[in-house]
């Protein structure tokens, strides 16, 4: 059995292909409950972050269980495999690790650092094991790629400064607007994580840079009034509801939407100028996976829309400074991969071995039993002499595969055989 990863992302295919392969909380366990369905497919947990879709499995004939995978992703695009292919990347065995442990630390992401991402990968474990496909392979990889994220986060300066797409998005957007921030009126449509975070980020800015106004739409009205709770300084924070948000775009001169969405919520009709909305310059920022904006938005006079692939540009360019962080992030990344797989050899070959010698020996003591009537003339010598010699016999024929488990322990071919001999011998 082999560890494998097969999965798209941001710096791999383009923004449209991305978001058809998203996957949404809701759609989440029919996605899984087609890859447990999958006959080379043991365990099976998906991530999917918007900017990356993910599927990390235990699988049995390697080449078989990728075309599998493949198959689910592009059926859940509702696009061939073909597609795909040119832009899906697939890792195996050591390289599954590092490159688990590398995500969750933040150094996969667009935005380095960017602390989603941990919340992500736990989220999508706990998914899976929701819905049963996730096991003990996947189960220790996870835990340990959670507590790579954590580290890394709190001995290196990765975390530090921009690393969220809430920052990033509030940055760009300062440096995209003449004047910045100050005084607009900025509309922020969603107030889940990332919209919260967009709100956080416009509160953190010196007053004299802040917006006069926040108005916050969400389709849960509660949770909109609870993020703009308390206000800000400088700044007036009220929230809306969702079917009002038309009214709030009209007086608006930024927009930035943050929604997790099967369709486009904002249109070209909702942006352009009407007889309630003037032809002022709007900037808007799309931080959707799948996108929240119609992209023909940007054809409209006095509209500027900014989606991922401008922040991810934006941020690239100012991480420069950060490059030193980044190095000593990948090397703990590599020393706890290290770990991983010394744990994985403490972990493998012995309880399985001692399963397999306990599972022989018990099958060996009840067939002499068994016979021992049929025999009923030996001595008790002679029945010892025959105990003696059927467990030479087996010392002999469990040497070898025992050397070799040893030898290959922690080894992707090792845990091969271990998993072998679990499902073997019922261990």
């Amino acid at each position: 059995m082999s560890v494998v990863v097969v999965g798209i992302e941001h710096h791999q295919a383009p923004l449209d292909l991305l978001e058809l392969v998203a996957v949404g909380d809701a759609e989440a366990p029919k996605v899984l409950g087609a890859l447990g369905d999958r006959i080379n497919l043991q365990e099976a947990v998906l991530l999917s972050t918007g900017l990356r879709t993910e599927v990390y499995a235990v699988v049995d004939r390697f080449h078989d269980a990728v075309h599998e995978v493949q198959e689910v992703l592009a059926d859940t695009a509702g696009v061939p495999v073909a597609e795909l292919e040119g832009h899906l990347s697939v890792r195996f065995d050591d390289d599954v690790a590092t490159h688990l442990f590398a995500v969750a630390s933040g150094l996969e992401s667009a935005v380095p650092g960017e602390p989603e991402v941990l919340g992500q990968v736990r989220r999508a474990w706990e998914r899976a094991q929701t819905e049963r496909v996730s096991g003990p392979v996947l189960a220790e990889l996870f835990r340990h790629a959670l507590h790579t994220g954590k580290r890394v986060r709190s001995e290196t300066g990765i975390a530090r400064g921009t690393t969220s797409f809430s920052h990033a998005a509030t940055g760009l957007a300062e440096r995209a607007r003449s004047g910045g921030l100050a005084g607009t009126s900025t509309v922020v449509v969603g107030a889940g994580e990332i919209g919260a975070g967009v709100v956080r980020a416009l509160r953190d800015l010196p007053v004299g840079r802040r917006p006069a106004e926040v108005v916050v739409a969400n389709r849960t009205a509660e949770r909109a009034a609870a993020l703009v709770a308390g206000g800000a300084p400088g700044m007036v924070l009220r929230a809306t509801e969702f079917d009002a948000l038309g009214d709030a775009l009209d007086s608006a001169d930024v927009v930035v939407s943050a929604l997790e969405a099967a369709g486009h919520v904002l249109t070209a009709a909702h942006l352009a100028p009407s007889g309630t909305r003037d032809a002022r310059p709007l900037l808007v920022v799309d931080l959707g996976m799948p996108r929240n904006v119609d992209p023909a938005s940007r054809s409209i006079p006095g509209v500027t829309l900014l989606d991922m692939d401008d922040i991810s540009t934006s941020v690239a360019q100012a991480m420069d400074d950060r490059r030193g962080e980044a190095t000593e992030a990948h090397a703990i990344v590599a020393e706890e991969v290290v770990r991983y797989r010394n744990a994985a050899r403490a972990r493998g070959a012995a309880p399985v071995i001692a399963a397999l010698r306990a599972r022989l020996e018990e099958a060996r003591t009840a067939e002499l039993d068994r016979r021992r009537n049929r025999f009923g003339a030996l001595s008790d010598e002679e029945w010892a002499q025959i105990d003696a010699v059927t467990r030479a016999v087996l010392a002999k024929l469990v040497h070898e595969p025992t050397v070799l488990l040893k030898e290959t322990a922690g080894t992707p071919r090792g845990e091969r055989m271990v998993e072998a001999l679990r499902t073997l011998f019922d261990l």
